[in-house]
């Protein structure tokens, strides 16, 4: 069987792929597993890179899905568009560009996760065009399975991430109308089990398949449930008519990680009763003996992979944005005109090594090692905005990789060191020759008038074998007077911020050696 897989970094297609290749290593069958991806860096560094094919392309591109189709069996659209403006206008446009790439390519299958809506009623926005998208692949020619799932519970899921903060942080809550409706939560781990399934359905089969867990309950039932699992007391609620949704999402900013560009489409899709019409996928992808997991089991799994650090993939690893891993803009000519730099360097007694591993070890609960206050300030403001803030945090403690969240920022670029050339990536650089230069570079996702990244870089220091060079860039291309001024408003501050960073990097990797090389925020303050 070979499978083409369409959103391969995000929640979902991240956790599909290496399960595709589990259940082919348990049967003994043979399989391809082929990744399209904007970039491929941002699959370079997961565990199941080397099992797979990554090919470059994107879903607008009617060339690069051709080739992307060429010899598959089976395709798996999972991408859907949030934060765009024209996300209904993109998203169908994908369709039908897929739709044809795998009827001229003689792709036996589709298999397309959408949402669960009710019937002849006026949805919204987001979900209308998730049903518009599920309606043009099946009328594409390829015979097409559209499984319609509503609230999915799993460790990182933008949904678990929504209830889970709402549920611990508010012991008092004034809540909307639609936490009373009924819904049909389904855990991640059955998602993926239909997933694999529809793969394999008859060939006949041409339809839309409601899928949910065991249970139906409501947003309110699913909050009190939580909190016993997580060993709360039980919440306090008290209804109130007025708060509509689009209020609720800005609500849902302010108290949860989870953005009100993401919030806005899945309060939306609350408003309605989401429950299961039909469950006749059970006739082609039967119950596991032990069942469909149950809502407190599936709570438990995913606050047991939160807690031991452990979670797959996560709602942040999509970006609202194509990550490209070309070098920083470099002069004015590129920006359009103007370009603000902050440039800092320090030599440090520590090793590269010790040094790289702060540098990679920064943000979420580590903070930035200068002034937290005044990040934790600039993180609100953010929220107030409608912005993503600082609590994405990161995904894993230790590690990074291309195209992640951290924080406000995503991960653009990351360099371990395994060129040898100052260079680096094509990068203009005054290491020496032959320096084995180390770079991290982070684009910021924040609301801010203009482009912003923070490149971060480790060189041997030429004039003292033992040690180190850290060099610092933040570059700002601003939009418009906002642009302008909000440069040289926060202008005073900077030494402070990113003053204090450079120095309390190169201090912390300077007591490496005593083991306490990744200290907190507040031991740097």
């Amino acid at each position: 069987m070979r499978y083409l897989i369409t959103g391969a970094t995000g929640y979902i297609g991240g956790r599909l792929v290496p399960r595709l290749l589990e259940a082919a290593a348990d049967t003994g069958d043979t399989v391809t597993v082929r990744c399209l991806v904007r970039n491929p860096d941002k699959l370079r560094d997961v565990p199941w890179a080397q099992q797979v094919e990554v090919v470059q392309g994107d879903l607008l591109d009617a060339d690069s899905m051709r080739r992307a189709c060429a010899d598959v069996d089976v395709l798996y659209f999972l991408v859907h568009s949030l934060s765009d403006t024209d996300f209904a206008a993109r998203d169908r446009r994908a369709a039908l560009i897929a739709g044809q790439a795998a009827r001229e390519a003689g792709v036996r299958r589709i298999v397309y996760l959408g949402g669960l809506h009710p019937e002849e009623v006026e949805l919204s926005a987001h979900l209308a065009s998730r049903t518009e998208v599920g309606e043009i692949l099946l009328r594409s020619g390829v015979q097409t399975a559209v499984l319609q799932a509503a609230v999915i519970l799993g460790s990182g899921s933008a949904s678990f991430e929504m209830l889970r903060h709402l549920t611990e942080r508010l012991p008092m809550m004034l809540t909307p109308r639609w936490v009373r409706n009924r819904i049909q939560p389904i855990a991640v781990r059955d998602v993926l089990r239909y997933l694999i399934g529809a793969a394999r359905l008859p060939a006949e089969v041409n339809r839309t398949f409601d899928i949910g867990g065991p249970e139906v309950l409501t947003y309110l039932d699913m909050m009190q449930r939580y909190a016993a699992v997580a060993g709360l007391p039980r919440r306090h609620v008290i209804p109130v008519p007025l708060l509509t949704p689009r209020l609720s999402a800005h609500w849902v900013n302010v108290v949860t990680p989870v953005p009100k560009g993401i919030a806005d489409p899945l309060i939306e899709s609350l408003v309605h009763e989401v429950v299961c019409r039909e469950q006749d996928i059970l006739d082609h992808v039967p119950d596991p003996p032990e069942g469909r997991i149950g809502y407190d089991h599936a709570v438990e799994l995913a606050l047991a992979r939160i807690s031991n650090g452990d979670v797959e993939t996560r709602w942040s690893g999509a970006s609202v944005a194509d990550i490209a891993s070309d070098p920083l803009p470099s002069d004015p000519q590129w920006s359009g005109g103007t370009m603000y730099l902050d440039e800092r360097e320090r030599s440090s007694a520590a090793g590269p090594d010790e040094l790289w591993q702060v540098v990679t070890g920064v943000g979420g609960e580590r903070g930035w090692y200068s002034f937290p206050l005044a990040w934790a300030i600039r993180g609100w403001m953010d929220r107030m905005l409608g912005g993503v803030g600082l609590r994405r945090g990161r995904r894993d403690p230790d590690q990074l990789h291309t195209g992640e969240a951290l924080d406000w920022w995503r991960v653009e670029h990351v360099d371990n060191g395994t060129v040898d050339s100052g260079a680096g990536n094509g990068a203009a650089t005054d290491d020496p020759p032959g320096a084995r230069r180390r770079v991290l570079r982070l684009r910021a996702e924040m609301k801010v008038p203009g482009r912003a990244w923070l490149e971060m870089a480790v060189t041997r220091d030429p004039d003292r074998p033992t040690g180190s060079v850290y060099r610092q860039k933040v570059v700002f291309i601003p939009h418009g007077l906002a642009g302008h001024l909000y440069w040289w408003s926060v202008a005073p501050f900077h030494g402070i911020v990113f003053g204090g960073m450079v120095r309390n990097i190169t201090h912390t990797a300077e007591h490496a050696g005593r083991g306490d090389a990744r200290r907190s925020r507040a031991d740097v303050a």
